[in-house]
């Protein structure tokens, strides 16, 4: 495999297929289900229709035209590369980002490398105690983040591929409103677009957390809960009632220092969130809810949202 062609041919850089190269070398792939049996797959982790139809219509079929050597040299490795992972919580992208109007195998690449690491991370939760619904309802935000992605146009892909990474080895678990990711000392929050953030939620939710890790990785020791968000920003205070589900969330934290976070810019994480959108202008987005309102009256006042992280003792 010479990565200057494959690059070429691919439409990244060479320094991205040298990464995959490199982090995946010849370790071990997975294979992906079979095709006969993706539908009830995908309806399990909660892919619509629309998205299912693509990925099945796409599928890497031996014989596929779709298929060229560099999709499915990059397919194998990516799986290989974050199978060798298993068990990590960092941040691992699989691969790098493909021009995604070529076709379905382009777009859905990693989606098929998600597929095919399902009964990997299943039985990596079997060895850890894990309930099948805990699995299956985590490993479900890959619909979610297809959905997402569709309501985007394509501008969400980039960063849920690296996103779903970490339910793929086994780092996050959805359990109840909240999502909860293995860390190093803590157990870091992250908030999943299902339904309103009550305290009663929230609380349901933590307390699952205090009896699942202790059950299931008992050779780790969480201190704390720990969240980046700019959900966390005070600024969302001189906005919102001090009643709101996230003002309420945000008294749960004790938040760190201030610093901008590097290549991360808060602005357009609200946007993404909030709106779902990165292109549309900012007199064009709704102003239905008082979220709406703060962020847009925030951003056309010249002002600029912060990232911020907070943690609060187990």
């Amino acid at each position: 495999m010479d990565p200057d062609e494959t690059a070429a041919r691919l439409g990244v850089a060479v320094e991205d297929v040298d990464r995959v190269r490199r982090l995946a070398g010849d370790l071990p792939s997975a294979p992906l289900p079979a095709k006969a049996d993706a539908p009830a797959i995908l309806d399990r982790l909660g892919v619509r229709p629309d998205d299912a139809a693509e990925i099945t219509a796409g599928w890497p079929d031996p014989d596929s035209p779709l298929w060229t050597p560099e999709l499915r040299w990059l397919l194998d490795r990516s799986v290989a590369l974050v199978r060798a992972d298993l068990g990590g919580h960092g941040w691992l992208p699989p691969g790098p980002a493909l021009p995604r109007d070529r076709g379905p195998a382009w777009r859905h690449l990693y989606a098929y490398a998600y597929l095919a690491l399902v009964d990997v991370v299943r039985a990596y939760h079997r060895d850890h105690g894990v309930a099948d619904a805990v699995s299956w309802t985590t490993l479900a935000d890959l619909g979610r983040n297809l959905a997402i992605d569709r309501r985007m146009h394509g501008e969400g892909w980039p960063v849920m591929q690296s996103w779903l990474t970490l339910h793929a080895r086994g780092a996050v678990y959805e359990l109840g409103r909240l999502q909860h990711h293995r860390g190093d000392g803590a157990i870091d929050l992250h908030i999943p677009e299902s339904g309103p953030l009550t305290p009663e939620a929230v609380t349901a939710s933590l307390d699952e957390a205090r009896a699942f890790f202790p059950r299931h990785f008992p050779e780790e020791r969480f201190t704390a809960f720990a969240c980046g968000s700019w959900l966390l920003d005070p600024q969302l205070r001189e906005y919102l009632p001090e009643d709101s589900n996230i003002i309420r969330f945000q008294r749960r934290f004790e938040l760190e220092p201030y610093e901008e976070p590097e290549g991360l810019d808060a602005d357009v994480e609200v946007l993404r969130f909030t709106f779902r959108t990165l292109t549309t202008p900012l007199d064009r987005l709704p102003r239905r809810t008082a979220l709406h309102r703060a962020v847009l009256d925030h951003l056309t006042a010249g002002r600029h949202w912060q990232w911020r992280r907070g943690r609060f003792p187990i």
